[in-house]
């Protein structure tokens, strides 16, 4: 049987990934959060996890280093997904993408008014669709961390970013005034990969999808 390289991200997204795997069968051989091993084995002899960087995941599986992996949608509308298969919307991780500014800046003024607005983000082609759809001249910055500090100290007007209960924004003075768009986290698989592993992908990927639905309507 084919062996399979399944990629993940630390964090929230792993922690949310492993019920979905337990409930399909696979359990992790270690501890991801206590193992210092980048390369994980399995209680399955032809699945093996490998942990990456999230912005790296759709990467590993487009080069075909990873058959499959779990990757938040912003990233992959972000980069494109270029020939990747999503065949599932697994239901975690969810957020919202948002535009925010500080408590006291009229956004819809300088949106009528054609101002030219300074936006901090990391998710630059996202963030330049979503102007230009709206007629607005934006100059990006990009930043990699921490974005509500930007307006704050005045490198940028507004920022895009990811929000969840939105108490970080709140803490810091700032509101989201436009969602951009509704985050989840995805099942992307190599297409070569599928074709070739398909007696053990198209099961794996079942499983995953009944475990998803059942915690949707559990």
């Amino acid at each position: 049987m084919a062996s399979v390289t399944l990629a993940l991200s630390k964090g929230r997204i792993f922690e949310e990934t492993l019920p979905l795997l337990d409930a399909a069968g696979i359990r992790p051989a270690e501890d991801p959060e206590t193992s210092r091993k980048l390369i994980l084995g399995t209680n399955r002899a032809d699945l093996r996890l490998i942990l990456v960087r999230a912005a790296d995941v759709p990467t590993y599986v487009q080069y075909g280093a990873a058959d499959l992996g779990v990757a938040g949608r912003d990233l992959l509308v972000e980069q494109g997904g270029q020939g990747l298969y999503q065949p599932l919307d697994l239901g975690i991780a969810r957020c919202r993408m948002v535009v925010a500014v500080p408590d006291g800046f009229d956004y819809a003024a300088a949106v009528k008014q054609g101002a030219r607005l300074r936006v901090a983000t990391k998710y630059i082609a996202t963030a330049r669709e979503h102007f230009a759809a709206k007629g607005m001249h934006v100059d990006l910055i990009k930043l990699y961390g921490s974005m509500e500090l930007a307006p704050l100290v005045g490198l940028a007007d507004a920022i895009v970013d990811l929000v969840d209960t939105g108490g970080t924004l709140k803490a810091n003075r700032l509101k989201a005034v436009e969602e951009i768009l509704a985050v989840s986290s995805r099942l992307i698989v190599n297409p070569a990969s599928l074709k070739l592993k398909r007696a053990t992908l198209a099961p794996l990927i079942e499983a995953l999808a009944k475990a998803s639905a059942r915690a949707a309507h559990g």
